[in-house]
């Protein structure tokens, strides 16, 4: 299903959350159906405990990032740690997008407002999920020996161009 509205209008943390899904009884929730999440893979790399750095990118704002964003940035890191260092890192993902993103489609154009009920029913219908994060939150998490340490930054920050907001890559 294509987006139909571009992140920034979903960015802002300007409401209260919507993530209640009920299984046993979805007849009594708003949300009906849960939307599903482009983010399948949180753990990639190898596990391993001869790593002895760890490198983290952090938001530097209150924000709702969506699941594909995360998705594409979570591919950016991947491919670019991959042909870098091979078998040298481990990488997570340390939020889950569980936010329902809601969307009241309107009818436009001509006579729309003879079809159209308006406001009435303004609540919206499930498109999408998305990971409300908090500031100084981390988002990504890179395990990997401290001579690889700028190959790590430098994978944030080609995947900080995927993410709407500021971010800021943190070494411990």
């Amino acid at each position: 299903m294509a987006r139909l509205r571009p992140a920034r209008t979903f960015r802002h943390i300007d409401s209260q959350s919507w993530a209640r899904y009920s299984q046993k009884k979805p007849k009594k929730n708003y949300i009906r159906a849960l939307p599903h999440t482009s983010l399948l893979i949180f753990k990639m790399g190898t596990q391993s405990d001869s790593y002895d750095a760890t490198v983290t990118l952090n938001t530097e704002q209150d924000i709702q990032v969506r699941s594909n964003a995360l998705e594409a940035a979570r591919q950016q890191v991947h491919k670019y740690l991959e042909a870098n260092l091979p078998m040298g890192y481990e990488f997570k993902v340390l939020v889950y997008p569980h936010q329902v993103i809601r969307e009241h489609k309107m009818a436009t154009g001509a006579g729309a407002d003879r079809i159209s009920q308006g406001m009435s029913h303004a609540f919206g219908k499930p498109t999408g999920v998305a990971a409300r994060l908090r500031s100084g939150q981390p988002v990504f998490m890179i395990k990997t020996s401290k001579k690889n340490i700028s190959h790590a930054k430098e994978a944030f920050r080609k995947a900080s161009g995927k993410l709407s907001g500021s971010y800021r890559t943190k070494v411990a």
